[in-house]
């Protein structure tokens, strides 16, 4: 395992260097996006109106207020990905993001295509928006602002993290090696079981 400071846009290379079970924390540029804005996007085929390359996305609906014609993030909370699954393969391929923030894991066919373009799952524990929200050091743009809170955020971070790298561009994926292990935990237990009956 190893730890990586990271300053936004990432490139293929520095994260085909990520491996399951990194840690990362992240400066730079953050986009915050959700079911609305990837439904825009992809199913009504509106081009994002940020350029997307090199970033990383977080799956989030922040709360925030409006002062003074601009806003300031209050709660910057990390839902969870799988229902997003769908959209990961063109955020990587059409849009180059290099990474996704979230919680849960993605699936399988996510899996392939951190493999076939280069791209990371992080994951953010779940519950710790306080944190999260110290670590986002301003709110620089938002989009789309008819979707509220689904828009398209874009945040300044600084020290966002610490990050696990949870599915990596290596077809490492550590909720598969939680289950398996699980399952072989299980297996022993049951054979100790029958041994003593």
């Amino acid at each position: 395992m190893s730890e990586h400071h990271l300053t936004t846009p990432l490139t293929e290379a520095q994260v085909r260097e990520l491996r399951v079970g990194d840690m990362v924390t992240l400066d730079g540029v953050v986009f915050g996006i959700r079911d609305a804005t990837l439904i825009r996007i992809f199913d009504e085929g509106k081009a994002p109106p940020a350029d997307l390359r090199g970033g990383v996305c977080l799956h989030t609906a922040p709360n925030v207020k409006k002062a003074g014609g601009r806003y300031e993030p209050l709660s910057v909370g990390t839902t969870t990905s799988m229902r997003m699954d769908r959209f990961t393969g063109g955020l990587l391929e059409r849009y180059g993001v290099r990474a996704v923030i979230g919680k849960g894991g993605l699936s399988g066919e996510s899996l392939k295509q951190f493999e076939r373009h280069g791209g990371v799952y992080l994951a953010i524990t779940g519950g710790a928006a306080a944190l999260e929200t110290t670590q986002i050091e301003a709110i620089e743009a938002v989009w789309w602002e008819d979707l509220m809170p689904e828009c398209l955020w874009q945040f300044r971070v600084r020290g966002l993290g610490p990050l696990t790298v949870a599915m990596d561009a290596h077809g490492g994926n550590l909720y598969a090696d939680v289950k398996a292990e699980a399952r072989r935990r299980l297996e022993e237990i049951l054979t100790r079981l029958e041994k003593r009956a």
